[in-house]
């Protein structure tokens, strides 16, 4: 339940940066930090730093829909 608590205040673990952050958007059951979702809009494909996001974003999963 503390866990919970610090999530609620703290914020949440960017996939991305992996850092602790308080805002941001949700995609699927993952969530992206406003700072990286930025940074992830504006980067280009040349930029080194492209492949790093590809590769974290490989990290997010679709949710299995159970019925």
């Amino acid at each position: 339940m503390s866990s919970l608590l610090a999530q609620s205040h703290y914020g949440e673990t960017c996939v991305i940066c992996e850092q602790l952050k308080p805002v941001g958007i949700h995609l699927y059951t993952s969530f992206i930090c406003t700072e990286c979702e930025k940074d992830l809009i504006h980067a280009k494909t040349s930029d080194p730093r492209y492949k790093f996001f590809l590769k974290q974003l490989r990290k997010i999963t679709t949710p299995e829909i159970l019925s």
